[in-house]
């Protein structure tokens, strides 16, 4: 059996006796206030054996230029995140959507592909408003870029150790929870209004399949245009789509409350 594949599959079972302390951090969601919704701190635990993370879209470039600054400046926190929850046994799979051919040699790619296929549940009913910012141009604030292909992998500033796992593919990513009886899916990367709802790894349609989300706030960023409704900063607009997730679909957390975790 492969030794990575084996790995997942046992680790459950392996640290059980162990009994690994859980991962405690502080989680925010929006619950229904008057007309509107009211932030909500709350203490969150998931065992770390029973969690993964996912990096959605931590593409090695982007055809807006300005996508690809914010992102620079994320990428530090991004690799320090990833590598203290897979020191606490938290599984970490990435996932550049559309670069599956870049690495179909690689073992973390062929390790998922060997687990076990597991069938999702049926998608949950879940009320889907629309969002608070208009993206109908792509959302690009630089000026004269315009949409192409422009990745081919994952950006190489962030690491793929060993036991990670490689898939853009939700029914692949379901099943590598499902090996660990995974029920918690911490998920950063970008763009927080398209992939990182989107995606058929992501948060809405894991959140249907009955996974617990977590949404990293400050390791996200938006497509968006201030030129756009409702005319606000680009940070301002992130922020909102941010709201909008805590309000609709799942909590957000820090990195520094990760970290501490």
């Amino acid at each position: 059996m492969n030794p990575i594949r084996r790995s997942l599959l046992l680790a459950p079972l392996a640290l059980s006796a162990a009994a690994p302390a859980p991962l405690r951090f502080r989680a925010r969601r929006r619950i229904p206030s008057g007309a509107g919704w009211a932030p909500e701190e709350f203490d969150a635990s998931c065992p770390p054996t029973q969690t993964a993370a996912v990096v959605c879209d931590v593409w090695d470039r982007h055809w807006c230029r300005g996508a690809n600054e914010r992102l620079a400046r994320m990428l530090p926190r991004m690799t320090e995140t990833l590598a203290a929850l897979r020191r606490r046994g938290v599984l970490i799979i990435h996932a550049p959507s559309d670069t599956m051919d870049f690495y179909k040699n690689a073992p973390q790619r062929r390790a998922i592909l060997a687990l076990p296929a597991v069938a999702p549940p049926p998608l949950k009913d879940w009320a889907d408003p629309p969002l608070p910012i208009d993206d109908s141009d792509e959302g690009c604030d630089t000026p004269g870029d315009q949409p192409h292909r422009a990745y081919t992998r994952q950006h190489p500033a962030i690491p793929i150790a060993p036991t990670d796992l490689i898939s853009d593919n939700g029914n692949e990513i379901y099943s590598a929870l499902a090996a660990r009886s995974a029920t918690h899916l911490i998920i950063l990367g970008v763009h927080t209004n398209m992939c990182i709802l989107n995606r058929s790894f992501a948060i809405k349609r894991m959140t249907r399949w009955g996974i617990n989300c977590f949404l990293v706030r400050d390791l996200t960023d938006s497509m968006y245009n201030p030129a756009r409704p409702p005319h606000v900063s680009h940070d301002r607009g992130t922020e909102l789509v941010v709201e909008f997730i805590e309000s609709h679909w799942c909590p957000s957390t820090t990195s520094e409350s990760l970290l501490k975790a």
